[in-house]
Formats: structure tokens, C-alpha cells, sequence
């Protein structure tokens, strides 16, 4: 049933869910539109291409056009519209800002929003080559003059106190949650591994400082050592695992480390219920997705006390908050999280209790009113 009138939407988005690169940013996108169409909504998602894709299809009830690849999307998103997509009559058209904007306010005429997930900033100069990176950052520079205009929806406080600062209005940012899904990551207790088990589960990236977390288990190794505990660490997702299997050889931990490389979602969903601890390393996040739902599935969380973590976590209640870069305390809250029965009973309690207030309902109620409130 339609609730209240109906929109025709235009969502630009550089990945559709199915693109073998798409991340938490494009789960979202399907979420909230898979929804929003259940509503009586009509979604055109336009985005990149990828290796074997099809140009047009049809998903969860979006239209999905792609064209153009990694860089070229956003030129041919412009020309898309200009010639062809503009005569449609969109309701509103929706920028999804993901590091180089689609700069609509350029050229779009409708209603618009803009989604930030988080600003890169230096992440640019982690994960790609200098000219190209030059030119993400730049673009990124130049969001303030474009979008000062433009409403924008955050996926955290975090990411709205780094758009404010970077000049956009905050009367203009309205904070929306990414949600999960409870019928999916759910605690099962009985699948909890008999050995301590630290879990990563994500893309590979560098700036997800994955050599940190390796660095810090081996540190836990040799200070259990002499407890004859047996501690095991899985990293699994997509990306390259060579430097990352070479630290691990260095540091005596190989035989202690698997590398799972990409899992099924029903495989991700089995390691993080059976970890007893998830840690996440990365440099910064717009939310920090798949560190709730590891806190759905009962299981606590230590991450770097950064941006986007800092609001999925909660520090001393769903598991640590360590500052960026100390492995050393890494370190001690694994040790603490491992050996302390009690404390990780209470820390995943306290995480599969916050993690219920997150769901891809709410979030997507939440998003749609934001958009009729500007169209």
C-alpha cells in the first residue's frame, strides 16, 4: 500500500550493489530502495559498469542504468541526464557522495539531495595513485562551493561534524543510520567457537590498516603464550592478501592466521557469530556497517577510536574504543576481551541490545521523509 504520495527518483550512486568493488554504501542503497519501491516509489539507479554486467536491468524493482566505468560515471551521469534523463520529470534526484561527487547541482533543474557517507580526505592517497588521487581529493575540495545549497543526509554524527566544518550548513544536514538486517545477524551463542577468535570481516584496503590488527595479535600470541592458549585470527573479504600473509610469516603467527579471501553473506554471518571479538582497524568510516552487525550477531567490537567508529561503537559498553594507532592497547583489550568470560558476556550483551535500534525500516521511513520535506 502507497503511503502517502509517491515519487519518481533519480539516485546516482558510482556502484550498483552487484558490482564486485560495492561496499557498505552501495548495501544501503539497496536497502532503502528495495523499500521505498514496496511503497508505491519509482527508483532509477544510475551507476557504473562493471565486467560482464548488463547496461539496463531491472532490480528489487529499481531501474538500473549503468554506464561508464570507476572515473567516467560521473561524466557520463552528467550527459545521461542532460540529453536523456532530465525529460523523465524526476521527483527529486539523489547525489550519492562517495569520495568524487556527481556535482549535480551543476546541472540537475529537480529537487535534489545529497548522501555522504564519510569524506576520504587523505584515504585518496592511501588507495590510489598520485595523479588520480590529486584529482579525488580536489574534487572533494570543492564540495563546499557546489553543495552549500544542497540538503544533505549523514550516516553519522561524525560525518555531519566533518561536512559542518567543511563548510556546509548544519541547519542543512539531517542524520539518518544505516540500519541491518535482525532477520539475518542474529545471536547464536551455540556457534561460538571453543578456541578465542578474533574476526575482521570487510574489503582489503590500506587505509582498513589490516598490518595494525596482525601486528597486534601477535603481540597477544606471545604475551598468552605461556597460558597455552590457543588464539586464532580469520580475516576474510575481498582485496590482496600478499603483504598481509608476508607480516603474518614475519611475526611467527602464520599457522595462527587464515586468509579466507571473499565469503558468501551466509559465511559472514557464520564467522561473526562465532567470534568471540571483532576488531576493526580502519583509518576512518562514514558508520562502520559491518562492526554492528557483529554486534547483532553477539559478538563485541574493538575498533580505532576514529570517525564513524566512534558512533556505531560505544566505548567500555559493546567492547573498546583504542586511539588510532596503538597496537599496544589493541592489544590489551584483546587480552582483556579473551581471557575475562564474564566481561565478554557482558560486552556482547551490551552490543546485541545497542544493535537492535538499528534497522533498514527506520531508515528508510527516516530517508523518505527527508526527501518529501525538500520536493
Amino acid at each position: 500500500m502507497v503511503r502517502g504520495r509517491s515519487l519518481r527518483i533519480l539516485w546516482f550512486n558510482w556502484r550498483c550493489w552487484l558490482n564486485p568493488q560495492a561496499g557498505g554504501a552501495e548495501v544501503h542503497v539497496k536497502e532503502i530502495a528495495k523499500r521505498w519501491v514496496k511503497l508505491g516509489h519509482e527508483i532509477t539507479l544510475f551507476c557504473g559498469k562493471y565486467h560482464g554486467c548488463k547496461e539496463h536491468e531491472e532490480l528489487e524493482g529499481v531501474e538500473v542504468i549503468r554506464k561508464g566505468y570507476q572515473y567516467s560515471v560521473y561524466l557520463f551521469a552528467a550527459k545521461e541526464y542532460i540529453f536523456s534523463l532530465r525529460k523523465r520529470n524526476y521527483s527529486i534526484v539523489i547525489d550519492d557522495i562517495n569520495g568524487v561527487p556527481f556535482f549535480t547541482p551543476l546541472y540537475v533543474r529537480e529537487h535534489k539531495i545529497a548522501i555522504m557517507h564519510h569524506l576520504v580526505k587523505d584515504i585518496f592517497f592511501k588507495e590510489l595513485p598520485f595523479d588520480k588521487a590529486i584529482l579525488g581529493y580536489a574534487a572533494e575540495r570543492i564540495i563546499p562551493l557546489v553543495y552549500r545549497n544542497i540538503p544533505f543526509l549523514a550516516v553519522s554524527d561524525s560525518t555531519k561534524q566533518d561536512l559542518a566544518h567543511f563548510g556546509i550548513p548544519q541547519c542543512g544536514i539531517k542524520i539518518v543510520h544505516n540500519g541491518i538486517d535482525h532477520e539475518v545477524f542474529t545471536p547464536e551463542l551455540r556457534r561460538k567457537s571453543s578456541y578465542p577468535h578474533v574476526v575482521y570481516v570487510g574489503r582489503i584496503k590500506r587505509y582498513k590498516n589490516l598490518d595494525h590488527l596482525i601486528i597486534a595479535f601477535s603481540l597477544l600470541v606471545n604475551r598468552l603464550k605461556t597460558e597455552g592458549r590457543s588464539n586464532k585470527l580469520t580475516i576474510a573479504g575481498k582485496g590482496d592478501y600478499i603483504e598481509l600473509k608476508g607480516l603474518a610469516k614475519r611475526l611467527g603467527v602464520e599457522s595462527q592466521v587464515d586468509f579466507l579471501g571473499e565469503i558468501s553473506d551466509e559465511e559472514k554471518v557464520r564467522l561473526l557469530q562465532s567470534a568471540w571479538v571483532f576488531v576493526t582497524t580502519s583509518t576512518r568510516e562514514g558508520w562502520g556497517l559491518t562492526t554492528v552487525e557483529a554486534m547483532a550477531c553477539g559478538t563485541p567490537v574493538i575498533a580505532y577510536n576514529v570517525p564513524g567508529l566512534t558512533d556505531s561503537s560505544l566505548n567500555g559498553k559493546t567492547g573498546f574504543l583504542v586511539p588510532y594507532g596503538k597496537t599496544d592497547e589493541m592489544t590489551e583489550c584483546l587480552a582483556q576481551v579473551l581471557c575475562d568470560e564474564l566481561l565478554r558476556k557482558e560486552l556482547s550483551m551490551n552490543a546485541t541490545n545497542w544493535a537492535r535500534q538499528f534497522n533498514w525500516d527506520k531508515t528508510a521511513k527516516e530517508s523518505m521523509d527527508f526527501l518529501k520535506s525538500h520536493c
